[in-house]
């Protein structure tokens, strides 16, 4: 075994972004097609729609988001009416977002569509392996 060639179609972690990025591809319409998002805004969003306000620090940490594209989402979904910002009142150097009445309408809808693709995913794998499979992500997301 040890004098095997490396193959990263074996790798778990080559595996694990492949499913992520082809299942994501997989949703993007639902956010692209319509509101014409990038991922990343989508991301930013879904954070807010459920954690109600954070800050870009908070995002990026929770997404694992470089500050950039998170900065860019943030000035995006300004731009478009979705979010809003307000100086925190303990450090100015921080702005705390939030999802305007607009935002959490589309956040609604979009969340809508989240829970039937990820239904349509686990109906595809199988109550049994779907349970499975998300056991073993949350032991790799909590080590």
């Amino acid at each position: 075994m040890a004098n095997q060639i490396f193959d990263l179609d074996h790798f778990l972690p080559y595996l694990l972004n492949q499913a992520a990025e082809i299942t994501s591809q997989s949703f993007q319409s639902a956010y692209k097609e319509e509101y014409g998002m990038t991922r990343s805004q989508w991301r930013v969003m879904a954070n807010l729609g459920k954690h109600g306000t954070l800050t870009a620090a908070d995002i990026c940490r929770r997404t694992f988001i470089e500050k950039t594209k998170v900065s860019r989402a943030v000035q995006a979904l300004e731009e478009s009416g979705m979010l809003k910002r307000l100086a925190s009142k303990d450090d100015r150097r921080f702005e705390q977002l939030s999802l305007t009445p607009k935002g959490k309408s589309i956040f609604k809808i979009i969340g809508q569509r989240a829970k039937d693709f990820d239904k349509k995913l686990q109906q595809h794998l199988g109550h049994d392996q779907a349970q499975a499979l998300e056991l073993l992500l949350r032991k790799l997301v909590v080590q």
